[in-house]
């Protein structure tokens, strides 16, 4: 696997460990429909959480949440409404991003919650 991948499933892990940790339940992981891929789909209190993890090995080109720009908040919401549909929800969702700097064996992480809106791109 490339060093990237690596990179990117262990900011996964570390990103699941932080919303367990938060009391968040976790439905699934690395759920796709069609073109689209979440990262985590999460339950936190009342709202479907869609997560979109962004790892980097350092911020030297920026943060990692930059990298989520109009086309992946789109292909989120697409990807949150076929899971809604899918499993006959009613409920809200919520966008968070979890950006990850991973830099010898430490992690910075930035939680943020309701990084976007739907309503934004439609």
């Amino acid at each position: 696997m490339a060093q990237h991948n690596d990179l990117g499933k262990a900011g996964e892990q570390r990103a699941l460990q932080m919303l367990k940790a938060k009391g968040y339940t976790i439905l699934e992981t690395n759920w796709r429909d069609e073109k689209a891929e979440v990262d985590i789909i999460a339950i936190d209190k009342d709202e479907l959480v869609i997560v979109e993890v962004k790892t980097r090995s350092t911020d030297y080109f920026g943060d990692p949440e930059d990298a989520v720009g109009p086309a992946k908040a789109r292909n989120l919401i697409r990807a949150a409404e076929a899971y809604i549909e899918l499993h006959d929800l009613d409920t809200d969702v919520r966008f968070d991003i979890v950006s990850i700097i991973l830099k010898n064996g430490k992690a910075s992480i930035n939680h943020i919650i309701d990084a976007f809106y739907a309503a934004d791109f439609q």
